[in-house]
Parts: structure tokens; sequence; C-alpha cells
């Protein structure tokens, strides 16, 4: 990736993944379940961050499916009408 912007992304991720992971060993989990819960909505925030500017860069584009060609999608539209 040559985005600066995914690989920040990516990096806070990381981060947030490995905070979760470690609330989740720790001895505190068992007696606040809450932190590891809320780590946890950090984590999928992040996660989800990373993977909507995924849909929308240009350095990621590769990665995201093709749109249908014209011709075929005004045809699945004619058949679902």
């Amino acid at each position: 990736m040559n985005c600066p912007h995914c690989r920040e992304l990516e990096q806070a991720y990381e981060a947030a993944l490995s905070e979760y992971v470690e609330v989740r060993a720790s001895a505190w989990f068992r007696i606040c379940s809450k932190l590891a819960a809320r780590k946890n909505v950090d984590m999928e925030r992040t996660k989800c961050d990373l993977e909507e500017h995924k849909l929308v860069c240009v350095s990621a584009g590769k990665t995201v499916a093709p749109l249908p060609e014209r011709g075929m999608a005004t045809t699945l539209n004619q058949l679902v009408t």
C-alpha cells in the first residue's frame, strides 16, 4: 500500500487488536469484562475505518471488485423490473 492513510489506519488497527488481546489475556478481564468489551469495540471501529478507506482508496483499488459492465447491469435491471 502506498497510501499513508492506509498505513496509518493499518497501524491503528494493529494497535487496537493487540490491546484487545492483551486485555483478554489479563486477570482484569475476569474481574471487569466491560474493559475487554470496550477494547473490542475500539478494535472493531478501527477495522471498519480501515475497510471503508480501502473501498475508496485509489492505491488499494486493486483489492475492490470491479463494477459489472454497463450492458450487464442494464440487463439485470430489466430482469428485476
